[in-house]
């Protein structure tokens, strides 16, 4: 049996319980109590969500091993205390994994466990987790991470897809995907896929700009140099260039490199064409350019990109 020690404190959002709810879907798919779950924290008791009512829990110590130790998160930052720092460095040397969901980033990284790996957060709080632990590697646009024995992932319903990729590591793709179905989730987002859209990432805040980036859009088969997308938007390249940075916090050139990476990640769960086509249809002319602008923008292949999309059609 895999124990799971899930720690709560006050003001933890109800949410981060949907993993808690895959953990079970997966013992009813195995037949078998495969998993066995403790809810934890450090006074033990009732213990007050952001809802404002409580679960009961049990106080942690260093006497009762766990396998997996889930630290949730909340709502906002709360100051981490000495008796969560003390425990989660315990459980770095006792449990096979650590994972902290969303803002449990920040308690890991009060902690020191994130220094010098690979970690993400909920995207609103991600440059916060840079500024304040620039030891830690943080990957802001990434669903989750698996650095090591630790876990870490986007906010919200993001835990859901680290929960069964940790079901998919314990007891295979079928257990997993079933899981999924049950949840009536995709199975799964991969951890490279991004937390939100190119489109909604750029926000251009002037008419000249969002005329631009619509114009990309639209013609992301043609080479779309910056005096193309000058023009379409009534500007001087300089102007243009300038203005663009400002506004989206972006080069035009990685704009239109994250438009085509997401026009061409929809045509591979959305149909069947070749990564040939695929490449040419959203200008990146060969299927190597392709691949390496995935590798830059999702931290995963076009073929993992596929192969998830397939998994997931087959589960629906």
């Amino acid at each position: 049996m895999h124990k799971i020690g899930y720690v709560v404190f006050p003001g933890f959002q109800l949410l981060g319980f949907a993993a808690v709810t895959a953990f079970e879907m997966a013992n009813l798919q195995l037949g078998e109590p495969a998993y066995q779950i403790e809810l934890l924290s450090q006074t033990g008791g009732e213990i007050k969500s952001s809802a404002g009512f409580g679960v009961n829990t049990k106080a942690f110590d260093d006497r009762t091993p766990y396998d997996t130790v889930i630290f949730g998160a909340g709502t906002t930052i709360e100051p981490v205390t000495p008796g969560l720092i003390e425990f989660a460095r315990h459980s770095l040397q006792t449990a096979r994994r650590l994972a902290a969901p969303c803002t449990g980033a920040f308690i890991l990284a009060e902690s020191g466990l994130l220094d010098g790996r690979r970690a993400t957060t909920h995207w609103f709080f991600a440059r916060q987790l840079r500024e304040r632990f620039p030891a830690v590697r943080v990957e802001e646009d990434r669903i989750f991470i698996v650095d090591g024995s630790v876990w870490t992932s986007a906010g919200m319903t993001a835990g859901v897809d680290l929960t069964l990729a940790m079901i998919e590591k314990d007891h295979g793709q079928d257990v997993a995907r079933s899981v999924a179905r049950k949840l009536v989730v995709y199975h799964r987002r991969a951890g490279g896929q991004s937390q939100f859209s190119a489109l909604l990432e750029l926000d251009p805040k002037s008419d000249r700009i969002q005329k631009s980036v619509e114009y990309a859009k639209a013609n992301l088969r043609s080479v779309l140099s910056v005096e193309e997308l000058a023009d379409a938007a009534g500007l001087s390249a300089r102007q243009f260039s300038r203005a663009f940075r400002s506004e989206t916090g972006q080069s035009p050139a990685k704009a239109v490199e994250n438009l085509r990476v997401e026009a061409a990640r929809l045509m591979m769960e959305q149909g069947r064409h070749s990564m040939d086509v695929i490449a040419e249809e959203t200008g990146f002319a060969d299927s190597d350019r392709m691949r390496r602008a995935f590798l830059r923008t999702l931290g995963q292949p076009p073929q993992t990109i596929r192969r998830n999309a397939r998994e997931s059609a087959m589960a629906s």
